[in-house]
């Protein structure tokens, strides 16, 4: 496997987005989903199940779940096999625990370790405004994101290695300008 030729893409436990995140994450060349056990409970609870997320990705995909007490599939970073890392989306727990350096789910250890290596990250936060209106599994729901979780999402607009994104939109463009910087190109194929 050529050296940092890989995007790690992690899902945490938040269903914000969470369909346009799969969508643009499926059309990325070269992609690994890592899944924190909250991933696997919500991609379930919004009707998707693990064996029906393989066959919409390109070849060469691999589904990583977080199996371990100590992370194991975090080693891959040093392997030099990713050169990017996306978490998307992420919840407000994620952003925290990313802001104070606690790394206790894949995607955080993910977040961490290749900060640590200078591998660029994304992060799409979910709470990002005074007022998000989110789809829950059933309905649309509004939320109030309190002025803590406000505060933790410019926290970790400081952290070295790290773009953080609002949107589906900002994403896309944050993953585009990666794919530029990469000489990397949108996968077109229809998997």
């Amino acid at each position: 496997m050529a050296a940092r030729s890989r995007f790690a893409w992690c899902i945490t436990g938040s269903g914000h987005y969470l369909d346009e995140s799969i969508a643009l994450a499926q059309r990325l060349p070269d992609l690994d989903l890592f899944l924190s056990d909250a991933a696997e409970e919500v991609l379930s609870i919004y009707g998707m199940k693990l064996e029906d997320l393989r066959p919409r990705f390109a070849p060469g995909f691999r589904l990583v779940r977080d199996k371990t007490a100590s992370a194991v599939p975090v080693g891959m970073l040093y392997d030099d096999i990713y050169h990017t890392v996306v978490i998307a989306p992420a919840t407000s727990n994620t952003v925290a625990k990313c802001v104070v350096g606690i790394s206790d789910t894949l995607p955080t250890n993910m977040f961490a370790q290749a900060g640590k290596l200078g591998i660029p990250g994304i992060v799409f936060a979910c709470d990002t405004e005074p007022v998000v209106v989110t789809k829950s599994p059933h309905d649309w729901v509004t939320l109030r994101p309190r002025r803590l979780e406000l505060d933790n999402v410019d926290r970790l607009r400081e952290i070295d290695f790290c773009e953080v994104v609002t949107s589906p939109a900002e994403l896309e463009t944050a993953i585009q300008r990666r794919l530029d910087s990469l000489a990397l190109a949108w996968n077109t194929s229809s998997s």
